[in-house]
């Protein structure tokens, strides 16, 4: 789909690799990753496997499918950087703290309403409709408070794909603690897709420092919603700080 495409800058030796979400696409994340390349950073964002073309395309992928693209990425931008953030929306976000679990070294996380507190109920819930036969469920996307606002993600939501994803943040949750990283963290009072307490979760979890901001004006989508310029603006900061030290 337009605009959906991925994007990599060559720019200095600290990196920022930029991960979006489930159904999503790199349209939701391109405001955060031109703000980081136009600042001079070397920047990485790929497009999800299944992601950003027809929900029929995301059917048969699963995590391995994002996280091993997650990993391609953090390598290649490994290769020609001396240091690296990661930030993430959403699923995004899951994919960030895994980074971050599998690699001690990176520099520093930013996260925008992540998915990291594992829900038995909706693991089961997801489950059992995939195994009634469904395929497909209501659509997550575009929650937005911003009007007219639109993150072009799937009309629908796979279902054995979205089991696949309870199944690695319940494995991404438990490990949680390992992460020493510092973190800059956005939290949306009111989201429909990924409770609040996700935020307070990774709070009381990480080992590292963790700065958290927290939006009153925006949904699930925060970084096309109010609160763009602002994620923006504190992340290329956190960036900055990062480099400088």
């Amino acid at each position: 789909m337009e605009g959906c495409e991925p994007l990599s800058v060559d720019g200095g030796s600290t990196g920022v690799l930029v991960l979006h979400g489930f159904t999503g696409s790199p349209f939701s994340v391109r405001g955060l990753a031109e703000a980081m390349a136009n600042a001079g950073y070397s920047v990485e964002m790929p497009l999800l496997p299944g992601h950003g073309t027809a929900v029929e395309d995301m059917i048969p992928t699963r995590w391995e499918d994002w996280s091993g693209a997650a990993e391609f990425a953090y390598q290649a931008l490994s290769a020609r950087t001396e240091r690296i953030v990661v930030a993430g929306l959403s699923m995004g976000g899951s994919l960030t703290c895994w980074l971050a679990e599998n690699h001690p070294e990176i520099a520093g996380l930013i996260l925008v309403n992540p998915l990291v507190e594992y829900s038995a109920e909706l693991a089961e819930g997801a489950k059992a409709l995939l195994d009634s036969g469904m395929e497909l469920m209501d659509a997550i996307g575009s929650d937005i408070a911003l009007e007219g606002a639109d993150e072009r993600s799937y009309s629908a939501t796979p279902l054995a794909p979205a089991v696949s994803l309870f199944a690695a943040v319940e494995d991404v949750s438990k490990h949680l603690g390992t992460i020493a990283s510092p973190i800059l963290l956005f939290s949306s009072v009111e989201d429909h897709v990924v409770p609040f307490s996700n935020g307070d979760h990774l709070v009381n979890s990480v080992a590292g420092p963790i700065e958290r901001v927290v939006l009153e004006r925006s949904y699930h989508v925060a970084t096309l919603d109010h609160d763009a310029e602002l994620i923006e603006a504190q992340s290329v900061a956190f960036v900055d700080r990062i480099a400088s030290a």
